[in-house]
């Protein structure tokens, strides 16, 4: 199902940050470049898309785009000429210049089907295979020439980045003077999910709008409502989600999510073991299936690492757990203590930023499996 048509309207909760860009509309103070920024699923890309409708929109009444006009039509299919999109893309070849323009189609498929998902989930839709998405330099220019032209149809111009933290810096850096003098009715909304990983030059240029994690009760509202989800499962996938629609909507079908936990289980029972040959099958599974994965697979890691300390505190708050994770983890929890928790969260860490950084993956993964067969076994 369609979720959202870029209203403010469809928006999943934020009423305070939808109420104070409504307010900036209505009193003519839209500042030209400004950052939603906030956790994976929190629905800052719904929100600029619903507050693009909402600048473009030639009937708007005082709480939302009317959704009928000609411009609000076109926004529905993201089409509109004034509306203008940069994203990560990934290179074929090394020496292959592209933009998001190759593959705007695909863009706008993905997000009118749902607007909230993650990054990995993007990627997965472009087949990247190993190769790690980037905003290139060539990006910059096509930036450029687009808003140096006047608008089609509109007053404004409106440009969307998401996730402009993986920006090469050169293409970051030719962005600099536009973003601080921007064309007249030029609006850059860019939607962050790692605000440390931008160049503090394009912070200090932009106005910066926190989109906090939703509530569990708007994620459980949203599930009963818009996908049919009965009460009791709605509330157990609002809790486990962390407020994140994005996993919530992953949750309702768990076939992604049993897979990252089977990994789990599987080199935790191998690195207690330390039988190290079927740890190198399991690095060898693992490094099949391309870095977005892995990198997914390490981040859930480090969550269910993060629940089991919980559960092992016996605090009352650690209740994000599938049944087969809390069965599994009733056993396992007694393992993560505070004793070890810095070591094995730095072990998950370091190996996610060396995927990042393109290290060997096999490399990687078999220095964590090691690394938290010492930690653990102390």
């Amino acid at each position: 199902m369609q979720l959202v048509r870029m209203l403010f309207r469809d928006v999943i909760g934020q009423k305070p940050v939808i109420q104070n860009l409504i307010r900036s509309v209505q009193e003519g103070r839209i500042s030209h470049a400004q950052m939603l920024f906030g956790p994976e699923g929190s629905g800052k890309l719904p929100l600029a898309l619903a507050y693009s409708r909402y600048i473009l929109c030639t009937s708007r009444t005082p709480e939302d785009a009317c959704g009928h006009c000609i411009s609000c039509q076109k926004i529905s299919k993201l089409i509109h000429p004034d509306l203008h999109f940069v994203f990560p893309v990934f290179r074929e070849k090394t020496a292959e210049k592209v933009t998001s323009e190759k593959f705007l189609p695909l863009w706008r498929s993905f997000v009118l089907n749902n607007p909230y998902f993650s990054y990995n989930q993007w990627m997965k839709a472009l087949d990247s295979e190993n190769k790690q998405g980037m905003i290139y330099v060539e990006e910059s220019a096509e930036i450029l020439r687009k808003l140096s032209l006047k608008p089609y149809e509109s007053d404004w111009k409106v440009m969307i980045i998401w996730l402009p933290e993986r920006m090469h810096p050169a293409a970051a850096n030719k962005l600099l003077k536009i973003l601080e003098e921007p064309p007249d009715q030029t609006l850059f909304l860019l939607v962050s999910e790692n605000t440390q990983a931008i160049l503090p030059t394009i912070l200090s240029r932009v106005q910066m709008i926190r989109v906090p994690r939703l509530p569990d009760s708007d994620i459980e509202k949203t599930l009963q409502e818009k996908f049919s989800v009965e009460k009791t499962p709605s509330r157990r996938i609002a809790l486990q989600a962390g407020g994140n629609f994005a996993r919530a909507l992953s949750l309702i079908n768990l076939s992604g999510e049993d897979q990252q936990f089977e990994r789990f289980v599987t080199l935790m029972r191998l690195v207690w073991k330390k039988n190290i040959p079927e740890i190198i099958g399991w690095v060898d599974e693992l490094a099949s299936v391309g870095r977005e994965e892995q990198k997914e697979f390490l981040q859930y890691a480090l969550s269910l690492v993060r629940e089991n300390l919980l559960l092992n505190l016996k605090l009352p708050f650690a209740h994000r757990l599938t049944e087969p994770e809390l069965d599994f983890s009733r056993k396992f929890s007694a393992f993560i203590h505070p004793g070890n928790i810095e070591q094995i969260h730095d072990a998950f860490s370091a190996a996610q930023a060396h995927i990042e950084a393109n290290a060997y993956d096999k490399l990687v993964l078999f220095d964590l499996a090691l690394s938290l067969s010492e930690i653990i076994r102390k």
